[in-house]
Formats: C-alpha cells, sequence, structure tokens
C-alpha cells in the first residue's frame, strides 16, 4: 500500500514492530491509557496505527495538545483514514474550537459518509451553535431527532389550527430538514410574523421538543406606540401605512398605503387571507389608484434637459394565489385590470408615441421559485425564480406583450452563528415582448413603488418621476453587507456597503441607459419597535454624482 509519496519499505521504517504494535493494541483494548501512553513514547518511530492509539489515549486523559499533535502525525500518514479527522474534530471540541471542530468532522464523514458517530457529533456541534438547518442535515442521516412533542409559546393570537396545519411535521416522528423548511416558508407565507423561530429541546431521553417561538402582528399594532410608528412612518415623504393585521387569529391581513405628495398621489389596497383556512396557499386582492407627474430627463440634479412630460392616471384591481408547495418550491398566479390615461402630454425623445398607449389592459402574472442551493453548515442558500406577465391593452390598435424576468438571489451568513456580516446578493434581468404602454417600462432607480434599484440614481426629480433610466429590458445586480452596531433588543443599527451595477436598453431612441452604470455607497438601517428605517448614501462611479435617500418598511 502506498501512502503519499513513501514507498511500502519507507513506511515500513517508520512503523511500530507487529509484536509492539500487538501490545498496544492490547493496552487499548483494556483502557490502560497511561501504560499504553509510556509504551508508545517509547517507540523509535510509532507509525500511524501507533499514532492512533497514542492519541486516543492522550485524549482519554486529557492531555489535548498532545493527543492533538498525535492524531496530525497518523493523519500525514494515512489521508484516507476518516479515524484520525474525526477524533481531532473531538480534540478541538474538547477545546471548545468548535468551528475547527466542524471543520475536522466535516472531513471525516467526505472519507467515511454513513460513520453514524460523527454524524451524531456535527449534528450536535451545530445544534449547539443554535444552526438548526444543518444540525438537521447532519442528524437526519442518522434518523434523528425524534420529536415528542411541538409546543408553541404562549400568548399567540393566532388559531392553533391554523398553525398546526402550517407544520409539516408532528410528535412522535423524526424531524426532518425539509419539513422544518416547508414549515417555515408557510409559516412566514401567514404574513402575521416578523420574526419567528423553531428550537430544539432535549429531553432526558434522548428526544427532543419542538418549540415555536414569535413576534406576532395584531390588529393595528401590539401596542399604541407600535401602531402609530407603523402607520406614520412615511410621513416625512407624504405617505402613511394603515395596516391591520391576523383579523381574529385568521392571518388575514389587510395593508394600504396613501400618499397625498401633488406630485405623485396613490392610494392602494390589499386584503389578504389563507385560502380556505389552509395556510399553504394564500390569496389577495387588491386595488391601486395612481395620479403621477412625470419628467423624463437623464438625471436627478444637476444640467439635465426635459425629454419629455406627462400626467399619469392609472387605475388597477388585482387577485393573487401564491402557493407554498415546500420549502424548495412555490408559485404565484395572478391576474391584474388596469386603466391608464395620459394627460398634458409634452413630446420628447424619451417619450415616442409607441409607449402612450392608453385604454384597459388585462395582465396574467405567473412566478415560479425554487432553491437553488442550500448549503447549511455554510449558513449559504440561494434562490431562483422566473417571472412571466403577458397582457394586452385594448387602445387603438389592441396591442399585446409579453414580459420575461428572472431572478438569482443568495445570501450568506460567514460566522457559524448570528448575523454579523450578512451578506445578500442579486442579480436580475427582464426582457419585454411586444408592445407595452408607458407604465409597464422597467425603471432602474431609488423610487418607492419601484424594485430595480441602483441606489446612487434617484427615481425623482422635484417630487417628478423620470429621472431614472426606463426602458423595455435591463439587466441588474445587487450586492451589501451588514455590519451589526448596536441591538439592545429595543433598537438595531447596522451599516451596509454595497454595490449595484445596471444597463437598461430599449429599441426605441430616447429610452434605456445605453451603457452599464455602477453605483456604490452605504446605508445606515435602524429598526425599533419592528419599524425599519434606511438611509442611504450612493455615489454615481461613472459621473461621481452623490445620492441621498431615506425609506421606511
Amino acid at each position: 500500500m502506498f501512502l503519499g509519496c513513501a514507498s511500502s519499505q519507507d513506511f515500513a521504517q517508520i512503523a511500530a514492530p507487529p509484536d509492539r504494535l500487538a501490545g498496544i493494541k492490547k493496552l487499548f483494548d483494556e483502557e490502560r491509557w497511561e501504560e499504553l501512553v509510556k509504551k508508545a513514547e517509547s517507540l523509535p518511530a510509532r507509525g500511524a496505527e501507533a499514532d492512533y492509539y497514542y492519541g486516543f489515549a492522550l485524549s482519554r486523559l486529557g492531555r489535548w495538545d498532545e493527543a492533538r499533535t498525535a492524531f496530525l502525525a497518523g493523519q500525514r500518514l494515512r489521508p484516507r483514514d476518516e479515524r484520525f479527522p474525526i477524533e481531532l474534530g473531538g480534540v478541538s471540541f474538547k477545546q471548545k474550537r468548535y468551528a475547527e471542530a466542524a471543520r475536522w468532522l466535516e472531513r471525516g464523514l467526505r472519507l467515511a459518509p454513513n460513520d453514524a458517530y460523527a454524524n451524531d457529533f456535527l449534528a450536535t456541534i451545530y445544534f449547539l451553535e443554535d444552526n438548526l438547518e444543518a444540525a438537521l442535515k447532519y442528524w437526519n442521516r442518522v434518523a434523528k431527532p425524534r420529536i415528542e412533542s411541538v409546543r408553541v409559546e404562549p400568548g399567540l393570537r393566532v388559531e392553533p389550527a391554523l398553525l398546526d396545519r402550517a407544520m409539516a411535521f408532528a410528535p412522535a416522528g423524526t424531524l426532518r430538514l425539509s419539513d422544518l423548511l416547508t414549515s417555515q416558508a408557510r409559516v412566514g407565507g401567514l404574513g402575521i410574523f416578523p420574526n419567528y423561530s423553531f428550537h430544539l429541546e432535549a429531553q432526558d431521553d434522548g428526544r427532543f421538543d419542538v418549540a415555536f417561538r414569535a413576534e406576532e402582528r395584531n390588529g393595528w399594532g401590539n401596542s399604541k406606540w407600535e401602531a402609530l410608528l407603523a402607520t406614520f412612518r412615511g410621513a416625512f415623504y407624504q405617505t402613511i401605512y394603515p395596516e391591520y393585521s391576523n383579523r381574529g387569529g385568521s392571518a388575514t391581513n389587510l395593508s394600504s398605503l396613501a400618499r397625498w405628495d401633488a406630485q405623485k398621489r396613490r392610494l392602494l389596497g390589499r386584503l389578504s387571507a389563507p385560502f380556505e383556512h389552509n395556510p399553504q396557499y394564500r390569496y389577495e386582492v387588491g386595488l391601486d389608484l395612481r395620479d403621477e407627474n412625470w419628467d423624463l430627463r437623464a438625471s436627478f440634479k444637476g444640467p439635465a434637459p426635459l425629454l419629455g412630460a406627462l400626467n399619469l392616471q392609472r387605475e388597477a384591481i388585482h387577485g393573487v394565489l401564491t402557493s407554498w408547495r415546500s420549502g424548495a418550491w412555490s408559485w404565484r398566479a395572478g391576474a391584474e385590470l388596469s386603466a391608464r390615461d395620459y394627460r398634458n402630454v409634452v413630446r420628447g425623445s424619451a417619450l415616442p408615441a409607441q409607449v402612450l398607449l392608453s385604454g384597459t389592459q388585462l395582465k396574467q402574472l405567473v412566478q415560479l421559485n425554487h432553491e437553488w442551493l442550500r448549503v447549511p453548515e455554510r449558513r449559504f442558500e440561494s434562490n431562483a425564480s422566473i417571472i412571466s406577465e403577458a397582457g394586452a391593452i385594448w387602445s387603438a390598435p389592441t396591442h399585446s406583450f409579453e414580459k420575461l424576468q428572472g431572478v438569482v438571489a443568495a445570501s450568506w451568513y460567514p460566522q457559524m452563528s448570528g448575523d454579523d456580516y450578512a451578506m445578500r446578493g442579486q442579480l436580475r434581468s427582464g426582457k419585454t415582448f411586444g408592445s407595452v404602454p408607458f407604465d409597464e417600462l422597467f425603471m432602474l432607480g431609488m423610487e418607492r413603488d419601484n424594485d430595480l434599484w441602483m441606489r446612487a440614481h434617484v427615481g425623482t426629480r422635484d417630487g417628478r418621476k423620470g429621472s431614472a433610466p426606463l426602458g423595455r429590458n435591463y439587466s441588474l445586480f445587487n450586492w451589501e453587507m451588514d455590519k451589526n452596531l448596536y441591538d439592545n433588543g429595543f433598537l438595531s443599527v447596522k451599516l451596509s456597503p454595497f454595490l449595484d451595477g445596471g444597463k437598461s436598453t430599449d429599441p426605441l431612441p430616447g429610452l434605456g441607459s445605453r451603457q452599464w452604470l455602477w453605483d456604490a455607497g452605504v446605508q445606515a438601517k435602524f429598526r425599533l419597535l419592528g419599524v425599519g428605517v434606511t438611509f442611504i448614501y450612493g455615489k454615481d462611479l461613472r459621473s461621481g454624482k452623490n445620492a441621498f435617500y431615506g425609506t421606511a418598511r
């Protein structure tokens, strides 16, 4: 047998003689650790097998550094022997180096994936580090953990039967990772828990209880101050957000928006609830009324000639059904009926007649979401979505269109526990086929009615929309990292550097950015009583212009 670059003759020269090794093995079987250590230390050369027995005895005597040295020596001689990384994981664990212990055990499991001891040990480490998903990944390989009971923390007003149906696992069974992820998706889909978590609580017989803990939204808010903050969080930009949650414990929610800004008035209302009392499905119906003034310009500040202007009046009603098939798959399907009218139109290069399509429009939406990649021990996950919007507008003549979008998003928590230095990124792209009305164009920029953000390109100028790139097609990249600065359970503060890149294109002259845009900057994120406020500073790396923006959620 060949080990590394050593020949079998070289190996024989560094291994313990068979009779001496047999004596060490006998002491190992009899658990005579002190004698084993003395005998091993008397050997002129131990070899991998004797190193294993020697390191094992040292670990039983609590001589962790020496045990580590012995196991490392054996591991160098036999890099394909899973015993050494597994034992090194045990030594690191005893020395409270949990991340290092996990790495050694993962290495051992790459060599012996079905090792029950290593899988159970690694799962226990992740459990102690509060990484339940990673713990379940390895426990499930050995048919663990067995659930004794499921307990909901007292004080929640949601109907117990509804919450129970959202959970895809039950007592007296094994908690599977896939069932936990499905339960998380459906519980989150109820829309009443801004924060929630599942915890395992170990019992004396080796079984576990599952405890569900959550913050719950009820009514206008759980206190007078919470209700006021939530409702008036957008007052500094002339917007209020009246919201009523969890009516009668049924997870029926009403959300609304009222904006009295003279340049972009809007009234929005949405009602959502579980479909037929089943948390796997949720329906939403809504009304959206807009009265907006647009000035199309190439920049939100500085010299920028007017490229077109109009007043857009739009009314829409919609209905959507969402399904969380599992933790890995979900879909949305719905329809929107809308009408738009353009007034006070000033034609220009950015406002061609081809997009001034007025009249009634019917649009259908289909969205498919899939968990693309999840590595729970690295706290990394990535999801992909495909979105299709097909519509017809009864203008003169009738026009039809199709909008396709693809999204890949990822998040990573680099530390073994906690959310410090959390990173998020996404890639998005969209393409339009056929003729679309003006309000169906994609916008790349910061604007509260838009979700395609370039954080150094403000979408309004003097309160009017139209200062960010518009086009039928786009590509967009966003990345950010959160650094925790302060958290006392009541107020949290994060600082988040970011980088955005995007390009908007259109076959019509005057629309689109025509080149890639790059923005960099930093965000300060504050959260108080469940209300988040973000202040943004961004710099356009092409033009050098600075942008300051604030928003609340």
